[in-house]
């Protein structure tokens, strides 16, 4: 790709992004099971009175999209990294394992110690991180190649995977409330979890503009990073650990989303190039209009059931993915 056409496609793309970002905003808030006006939704959001209108968007549906906005922008930040760390476009919070290290230990607090379940987020951060630690452990060998990172986090993801489903199989009688959080979704979700996960969701989104030159610098290969005077397996590691954070607070509150931290960054990519100082805020808005877009479709176009957004983004992602696979052989 020309760097004219590039810079070309980098204006158009921040033109549109806003203007997406809106529309996807609003259409969470109108649309459902009782469609509201744009009239209503103005009533609603700057007036004093306490109509059902009000109750729905303020109650219910406004919150429900700021959340997936955050759940959307970390897991995009954090295969966005990874895929740079790991320089393999397949790179995912959710394919090397980090994914499944905040998923079992939000299992056992759920399972096994539901009176601490106000640790549910805390707990999959930490689940994410040792997890995490773990693995960079695992394919250390006089350093971390990312090749051994991303098959010691392979096996990892197995083994976790197993140990969940012991876990449900033994504790068969309390599966039913941990099934919809494995599907991944924000049904039931309002402010209190938003409460829950902001903090941790907004720290460590601005922590992630601070990796945008470390990132490019991993870029240029191991070699010529050390040239330039970096410190390449601390930042690996570095790198690894926010992603980490990212991965972790977004499955502490919205279970086991899949493909959004695979598919967006690598789109993202494919249209403006690996520069990190436009792939990685691009990655945070279009990872939040997905899952924002998908919820919406998830809870309104299938009524009266709710599909859990989970499975709607594997049913949408896994073909489009295998489509850009095959056409744009994105492993060459």
């Amino acid at each position: 790709m020309s760097v004219k056409r590039r810079s070309l496609r980098r204006k158009y793309v921040s033109i549109l992004s806003p203007i997406l970002l809106l529309l996807v905003i609003f259409y969470g808030i109108t649309y459902g099971p009782v469609p509201i006006t744009l009239s209503e939704t103005w009533t609603a959001l700057f007036s004093d009175g306490n109509t059902f209108q009000k109750k729905i968007i303020v109650d219910i549906r406004l919150p429900r999209v700021l959340l997936g906005l955050l759940v959307g922008g970390c897991l995009a930040a954090s295969g966005a990294l990874l895929q740079g760390v790991m320089k393999n476009p397949l790179a995912d919070p959710g394919i090397i394992g980090v994914s499944s290290g905040a998923g079992l230990a939000a299992i056992i607090t759920m399972v096994l110690l539901p009176e601490f379940g106000y640790l549910l987020p805390l707990m999959a951060f930490t689940g994410a991180l040792f997890t995490s630690l773990v693995i960079y452990l695992l394919a250390w060998d006089q350093g971390a190649s990312p090749v051994k990172i991303i098959l010691a986090g392979v096996a990892i993801n197995a083994l976790l995977g197993a140990i969940m489903n012991g876990i449900m199989v033994v504790y068969s009688d309390r599966v039913q409330s941990v099934l919809p959080w494995l599907s991944g979704g924000l049904t039931g979700k309002g402010w209190y979890h938003l409460e829950f996960m902001a903090p941790y969701a907004t720290i460590s989104l601005l922590a992630s503009f601070l990796a945008i030159r470390p990132a490019n610098l991993l870029l240029l290969g191991d070699y010529s990073a050390k040239l330039l005077g970096q410190r390449v397996e601390i930042q690996r590691f570095s790198l690894i650990l926010l992603a980490s954070l990212l991965a972790g607070a977004a499955v502490s509150v919205a279970g086991l989303v899949g493909f959004v931290g695979l598919v967006v960054p690598h789109i993202i990519r494919l249209l403006i190039g690996d520069d990190y100082a436009f792939l990685l805020p691009f990655s945070i808005v279009y990872g939040g209009i997905l899952v924002v877009l998908a919820d919406t479709i998830a809870r309104s176009w299938f009524d009266p059931i709710e599909l859990p957004v989970g499975i709607l983004l594997a049913c949408l992602g896994a073909p489009f993915f295998l489509f850009l696979l095959k056409k744009r052989r994105i492993l060459s």
